[in-house]
């Protein structure tokens, strides 16, 4: 409504823009008015609708918005004395309560912590307990202050009123005595008060009843019994309501509505309550209901009109010939002659008393045989059910004619009018005429019943409703918590059939369900010409085309054609594969029909395409499976051998370095050896025994010697003086071990090669020439026990010197061969 309040003002007139904006903010401020008088906490909404609302929002010729009106229908007005176990009140009794400020409290006698009878779980705080919200809301509808505390007196007053509690009376010829003289005396006084009523007429009112007889209207005062007393008080307090709820949307309508010569179209809005079915369903349940059938049958028709409209458009030849509509269970509740609604009119025009087994037993009797009719006859309690679109429902007969008749006693009437309270003058007016007239023909006036009521304005909204093209909203709850991302699956379940959306699958099912435009059935199926076998088309396409219409296509959809024609082609095939061997009904081809916009098919047909298609990406993905799995062993294996070819190159470069990184510590290890070995032999040549310097100088003029150059000579002169300790150091316990060892023993026993003939080793007794040794001759074969050092090249040793002593065996020679000449 807010939407088209601001797109349907004329741009070029500033007063049409007011009077929208007007509009607008009136109808937007009558919602929380409707909702707290209206509304009411049950076991499945915190927010229910306990009333119908019809909304029209009213054009001119030139589609801007002059107007609004409001109409409603069955106000449940029984609320207001009774509530069902976990149910509220209407909204507006707690946000008064709740909201009121401390003067209020006091002008209204509220005080805090008040019990009230028809207050039930008021402990309990909802988000639409906001008072302040539905004050400014009136004040905008143009209900002032005054007058809204006018009200709410009037309201706290029917609080007060259900406090009162009567007792049996002893005597029958008495009226019923207070239950609780002190409290319910304060309960009388304050509601009369707040209803500026006088007391004794109040409580006289609601004990004694008038009767009106004979032909001169004598009046008899009866006494009334305790059931009685409590049906007329709630009585009261239902007239009451009942009238201020129609005063309110009067006011609402008084403010929006506009002239009727000027608009001629209008936007209608219908907010009607939803099936119920509740443990215990009395008359407003019938009634509700009964007009959810009437709605239901109304939007299946529409539906099914809608629906064989667009095949005619798309050329289909198909009508829902089999289709049952909710006709039989109308026929049980409003039918002609006999109908539930009949009987229970027919109960309440009876001068008689009615009881509810009397009236079970009638409905059963007149209505057998009725397919919608059941009965529970394990129920102790009266009752009837009556199988509904949605589901069946359990209807208890007590009460059903009382509340049908919804008698108002004339002298609740005449009381109210003597009140001095703004409120209640202007919704019970005096007029003497219409007084007259009632006490003339109250015996001869038609009792026009609730159910009568609510059927005549049913068919006036019906009326309305097939003047229009309806859209319809189906509001679906998912879950009584009131939290978030929560769907509990029986609940919803439950809500699909109350609303119809059930009932409308099974007639689109009966048609062709699956409608799919002829862009996206190309975009989607394109793949399924892939199982097409490479032939010339058959004879199949023909059967395809069945139901089409000669029609000139656009560029698009003739393009489109050919494909259409190559993915039906493949529909045989595909039927064949999925078919059962031996079931020749399984075989046979669901039927597809191509219309001018869009292909039409069944469930069945839909899930034979899809399996077609995962069959044909199944393929596909195995094939790109296939090629991946195929790059990437190849890409394994180049990288395999990449990685093969990166390792012999390091191993490689690795070998060349060791190799490099030994051969130059073996060039170290060989100049260091080569530099020791030099300066052992020369320490040992300075200690060698009996060696002269003369036999050096012997030496040349061996046949078998040269001259040496004077660095060797003075070097194996070293060697012949340090030998001595070179002996030393190869046999010490400690020190040198090892190589070391080795190479010292080795330096010191290389004596120069020469004739032995040309040295002379003089013992203790030849004292006259050479050095004596100090060391023993060895008494027999000397043996050198060397470890193996763990370096590479520590056993190499390199090529000796041709002038250097070879051996230990040539310093201790045999004594005759040192004592040669």
């Amino acid at each position: 409504m807010k939407f088209y309040a601001v797109v349907a003002a004329s741009p070029t007139s500033w007063d049409s823009h007011k009077i929208a904006e007007r509009i607008e903010q009136r109808i937007l401020n009558s919602n929380p008015v409707m909702e707290a008088f209206g509304n009411a906490c049950t076991l499945r909404n915190n927010n229910s609708s306990r009333f119908g609302k019809f909304i029209q929002l009213q054009l001119n010729s030139a589609q801007q918005m002059t107007g609004a009106a409001v109409q409603t229908y069955l106000l449940e007005k029984t609320r207001v004395a009774c509530q069902a176990s976990s149910e509220r009140n209407f909204h507006i009794f707690y946000q008064m309560c709740k909201g009121a400020s401390a003067d209020e409290r006091l002008q209204w006698h509220l005080p805090k912590g008040a019990a009230f009878s028809w207050l039930p779980n008021s402990e309990r705080t909802l988000e639409e307990d906001c008072f302040e919200v539905t004050r400014e809301a009136m004040l905008h509808l143009g209900i002032e202050t005054p007058t809204q505390n006018n009200v709410f007196k009037v309201l706290a007053g029917l609080l007060h009123l259900g406090n009162i509690r009567f007792a049996d009376s002893e005597d029958e010829a008495q009226p019923c005595q207070l239950m609780d003289d002190a409290k319910c005396e304060g309960s009388v006084r304050t509601s009369a008060l707040l209803l500026l009523l006088p007391e004794d007429p109040l409580l006289e009112t609601l004990r004694i009843r008038t009767i009106r007889a004979g032909r001169q209207q004598q009046v008899f005062r009866k006494p009334c019994s305790r059931a009685e007393c409590d049906t007329r008080r709630d009585c009261l307090a239902k007239l009451v309501y009942s009238r201020l709820f129609d005063w309110l949307v009067s006011v609402i309508n008084s403010s929006i509505c506009a002239d009727p010569s000027s608009w001629s179209t209008f936007i209608g809005l219908l907010d009607v309550y939803g099936f119920e079915s509740f443990p215990h369903n009395s008359l407003e349940q019938l009634c509700i209901n009964y007009a959810n059938e009437k709605l239901q049958q109304h939007f299946v028709a529409h539906y099914l009109r809608a629906q064989q409209e667009e095949y005619t458009v798309e050329g289909l030849e198909w009508s829902f010939v089999n289709y049952q509509d909710n006709q039989t269970c109308l026929d049980l509740i409003e039918g002609s002659p006999l109908s539930i609604c009949s009987l229970i009119n027919e109960e309440c025009r009876l001068n008689r008393p009615s009881s509810a087994a009397q009236l079970q037993t009638r409905i059963e009797s007149a209505l057998a045989g009725r397919p919608c009719l059941g009965h529970n006859k394990l129920s102790r309690e009266p009752s009837f059910i009556v199988v509904h679109y949605a589901g069946p429902v359990r209807y208890h007969t007590a009460g059903l004619v009382e509340k049908n008749k919804d008698p108002i006693p004339p002298e609740l009437t005449r009381l109210l009018q003597q009140s001095q309270d703004p409120v209640l003058k202007v919704l019970f007016p005096t007029d003497p005429e219409e007084k007259s007239q009632e006490e003339q023909g109250q015996s001869r006036a038609p009792v026009l019943t609730v159910v009568s009521k609510f059927k005549a304005s049913l068919e006036q909204l019906l009326q309305v409703l097939h003047r229009t093209t309806p859209h319809y909203i189906r509001c679906i709850k998912p879950n009584g918590q009131g939290q978030a991302q929560t769907f509990l699956r029986e609940e919803v379940l439950s809500q699909l059939e109350a609303c119809g959306l059930v009932e409308t699958i099974h007639i689109s099912a009966a048609g062709f369900p699956i409608r799919v435009s002829h862009q996206n059935f190309v975009e989607r199926y394109e793949l399924l010409r892939r199982l097409r076998p490479r032939t010339s088309p058959g004879p199949c396409s023909l059967s395809l085309d069945e139901g089409r219409s000669e029609w000139s296509p656009h560029t698009e959809e003739a393009a489109l054609q050919p494909l259409l024609q190559d993915i039906l082609r493949t529909l045989p095939a595909l039927t064949q594969a999925a078919a059962i061997p031996g079931d020749p009904a399984e075989a046979m081809p669901a039927p597809v029909y191509c219309g001018r916009t869009k292909v039409f098919m069944t469930d069945s047909m839909l899930e034979l395409l899809e399996r077609g298609r995962a069959q044909v990406l199944e393929q596909c993905a195995r094939c790109i499976q296939g090629g991946w799995r195929r790059h990437q062993h190849r890409k394994q294996e180049r990288q395999r051998r990449a990685a093969v070819l990166i390792q012999a190159a390091v191993r490689s470069w690795l070998s060349r370095k060791h190799i490099q990184r030994l051969h130059t510590a073996a060039m170290v290890i060989q100049r260091a050896w080569q530099r020791w070995r030099i300066r052992m032999a020369c320490l040992a040549s300075k200690e060698l025994d009996g060696v002269e310097e003369k036999h050096l100088s012997q030496a040349p003029h061996s046949p078998s010697s040269f001259p040496l150059p004077q660095a060797q000579t003075r070097l194996l002169g070293a060697i012949i003086r340090l030998w001595p300790l070179g002996l030393v150091l190869a046999n010490a316990a400690v020190g040198v071990r090892g190589f070391q060892r080795k190479l010292v023993v080795w330096a010191c026993l290389q004596l120069p090669v020469g004739s032995p003939s040309t040295y002379t080793i003089q013992t203790a007794q030849q004292e006259q020439a050479g050095v004596m040794s100090i060391r023993a001759l060895p008494q027999g074969s000397i043996r050198f026990h060397c470890r193996k050092s763990p370096l590479r090249y520590a056993d190499i040793c390199p090529e000796p010197s041709p002038y250097s002593v070879t051996g230990f065996n040539q310093i201790l020679l045999e004594r005759h061969r040192l004592s040669h000449p």
